[in-house]
């Protein structure tokens, strides 16, 4: 029952073993420097499977997977998060530690 003016978002919650990110910068070859929620700073790269639908932004909110072998610095990007999203995991507290003080 949906009321007037109000819409449902369907949105991507992180997993067992996924991690909220912020991109810092763009390195080249499909890769990028996350800020990570867990406090790492990580080299991430965008997967062939995804490179043709995943379209990442400096500032954007993504969602990574670490390498299970150097997991403190390397992962993989598998969603990105639009404006609408990051506020409805802003509201949720999902970015509460992305908040620099």
């Amino acid at each position: 029952m949906e009321e007037e003016g109000q819409e449902f978002i369907r949105v991507r919650v992180p997993e067992k073993g996924e991690i909220l990110g912020v991109v810092k910068a763009n390195l080249g070859g499909s890769r990028f420097e996350i800020k990570c929620i867990d406090g790492f700073t990580r080299i991430c790269r965008i997967p062939g499977r995804f490179k043709k639908r995943v379209w990442v932004k400096v500032g954007g909110l993504i969602l990574i997977t670490p390498w299970e072998v150097q997991s403190n610095e390397r992962g993989d990007i598998i969603w990105t998060y639009t404006k609408a999203q990051e506020l409805w995991l802003e509201r949720k507290g999902f970015l509460k530690s992305l908040e620099e003080p």
